[in-house]
């Protein structure tokens, strides 16, 4: 049981129920929104900066290409038994 409120996919509405569809569609593979970013569904505007801020983080490239910055986000995950 979380700690933190969120709002799940089933009752998200306006521009949450939104960013929720989208984010689903644009990630077929997942079948539900993570729970780290659930964290953040009580304010959308500030559920939009995350999404944003992880996205030019983790999936564009700069000094280290996206392949590598998964590798590596994997690697921390598999050493904290993270389930994410």
């Amino acid at each position: 049981m979380p700690r933190i409120a969120w709002i799940n996919e089933s009752e998200a509405t306006g521009d949450l129920g939104e960013m929720y569809r989208i984010w689903l569609e644009r990630n077929p593979e997942r079948p539900a929104i993570p729970a780290i970013l659930k964290c953040f569904s009580q304010s959308s505007d500030l559920f939009r900066s995350i999404l944003d801020l992880s996205y030019r983080v983790q999936f564009a490239d700069g000094h280290l290409n996206r392949r590598l910055k998964e590798l590596i986000a994997t690697w921390v995950s598999s050493l904290n038994q993270c389930p994410y």
